[in-house]
């Protein structure tokens, strides 16, 4: 399995790569939405993408939705992971087409469960 982390915060990819690892994931990592749609243009293709909502050059809900809008994209699943925690916000992102939706901080057993319940690992 393949993991996708989108984060402007060298040190929250590190974390959550380090979790996806131990998940038995190999991890790509990209610093904002662009960079992670040139590596998905470059030919990676993550089961799952966890990503940031506030980045610079391109945020995490516009990534999304171009994620979304492109059909080589649209089965990756895309799991929010970001501070933003206003239910207008998660209704947005849902919306645009993630998965998942999990607020900053998070335990690593919640990404687990997450990704237990989208049938991404089996514990």
């Amino acid at each position: 399995m393949q993991a996708l982390v989108v984060d402007d915060s060298r040190v929250m990819r590190t974390i959550l790569t380090r979790l996806l690892t131990d998940l038995n994931f190999d991890v790509v990592q990209a610093g904002d939405g662009a960079e992670a749609l040139a590596a998905l243009d470059a030919g990676a293709r993550p089961d799952v993408a966890l990503v940031d909502w506030n980045m610079p050059v391109m945020d995490g809900l516009t990534f999304i939705k171009k994620c979304r809008q492109n059909p080589d994209y649209r089965d990756v699943v895309l799991m929010m992971v970001t501070t933003e925690s206003e239910h207008s916000n998660i209704v947005q992102a849902l919306a645009a087409g993630a998965h998942e939706y999990v607020i900053k901080p998070f335990t690593d057993e919640v990404i687990a469960e997450k990704l237990e319940m989208l049938g991404l690992i089996a514990r």
